[in-house]
C-alpha cells in the first residue's frame, strides 16, 4: 500500500491486504495486528496531523476472527516417552524446565547465566514478547535442572534458537508416536479390537508445555494475580484461553471441600452437645 496517499485508500485496499495475508498462511491474530498498526497511521493522522477529512479504513473492514484457544493437555506417559527418545538428552532437560517455568519459547531461547539467579531462584527476562521486563520464579526442581546442564563458553543457557527448538520437540513427538504404534501393535498382535489411541502423542507442540505448565500453577491453588505475575499474560482475557483445567481434578476438589466441610459441622455439633 505504499504507493498509496492515505486519502486514497480505502476499505477495498484494505480488505484486499487482508486476504493476501489469509491466503499467505498468515494467521489471524497476526493479521489482526497488522490492521490495528494501520488502524493507528490513521488515527494519528487524523487528531494529530489535521487530517480530519480522513476516515479510518480499517473500521470499514471485517477482521479475522480469533480462533479458540487450545484445550490440549498432556496426557500421563506422553512427555515421558517424548523423552526417551530425544536424540539430544538437553532437549528433555528444555521440556522439563519449560513445564516448570510457563516460560514463552523464544524466553527460553533467549537465556542467558547472568540474568539467572540461583540463590535467589529467579531468572530475569529484560524483554518479552509484551516488550517488557519480567523476572520468573524458579521451582527448587527448576533450580535442580539449570545446575545440572553444562555451562556454554558463549553465556547462553540452551543454545538453541526458537525454531529449533520447536522442531526438535516435534521430531521426538513422531518418534514417540511411532515407537507407541509399534509396541501395541506388537502387544496385541492377532487381537481385532486393540488399536493405538487415536489422540495419544497426537497433536502436540512444545507451546502446549506453556498452556499445561499455566494451568498446573492454577492447580496448585495459586491465585489468578500471581499466575498472571509468573507467565507474563498481559491481560487475564489472554490468560484464560491458555487455561484449561481439569475436569477431574475439579470433581476431587468439590469432593474435598464437601467432605472438609461435613467434618466440620459433625466437630461443631459433637462440640455443641458437650
Amino acid at each position: 500500500m505504499a504507493k498509496y496517499s492515505l486519502a486514497s485508500i480505502q476499505g477495498k485496499e484494505i480488505a484486499a491486504f487482508r486476504d493476501m495475508r489469509e491466503k499467505g498462511g498468515v494467521g489471524p491474530n497476526t493479521i489482526r495486528l497488522d490492521l490495528a498498526l494501520i488502524s493507528h497511521v490513521f488515527s494519528t493522522a487524523i487528531k494529530e496531523w489535521g487530517m480530519t477529512g480522513l476516515i479510518n479504513p480499517v473500521q470499514q473492514i471485517r477482521k479475522p476472527k480469533l480462533p479458540k484457544g487450545r484445550d490440549r493437555r498432556i496426557r500421563h506417559g506422553e512427555l515421558e516417552r517424548i523423552i526417551k527418545v530425544s536424540e539430544s538428552p538437553l532437549l528433555g532437560e528444555l521440556i522439563r524446565f519449560a513445564l516448570e517455568t510457563a516460560m514463552r519459547r523464544s524466553e527460553l531461547a533467549g537465556m542467558v547465566w547472568n540474568l539467572v539467579d540461583l540463590k535467589k531462584r529467579t531468572v530475569t527476562l529484560p524483554e518479552t514478547k509484551n516488550g517488557e521486563k519480567r523476572i520468573v520464579p524458579l521451582s527448587t526442581e527448576a533450580v535442580r535442572i539449570l545446575e545440572r546442564i553444562p555451562r556454554r563458553l558463549d553465556g547462553e543457557v540452551w543454545g538453541m534458537e526458537p525454531d529449533s527448538i520447536t522442531q526438535a520437540f516435534l521430531r521426538a513427538v513422531t518418534r514417540a508416536r511411532a515407537a507407541y504404534v509399534k509396541e501395541v501393535e506388537e502387544k496385541h498382535r492377532g487381537e481385532k479390537d486393540a488399536k493405538p489411541d487415536p489422540v495419544f502423542l497426537v497433536d502436540l507442540t512444545f507451546h502446549d508445555l506453556r498452556h499445561e505448565a499455566t494451568s498446573r500453577l492454577f492447580e496448585l491453588g495459586l491465585s489468578t494475580e500471581k499466575v498472571k505475575e509468573i507467565t507474563g499474560h498481559k491481560t487475564y482475557q489472554m490468560l484464560a484461553r491458555y487455561t484449561h483445567l481439569k475436569a477431574e481434578d475439579i470433581a476431587d476438589e468439590i469432593d474435598t471441600l464437601k467432605r472438609i466441610k461435613n467434618e466440620r459441622k459433625n466437630d461443631f455439633r459433637s462440640k455443641s452437645s458437650i
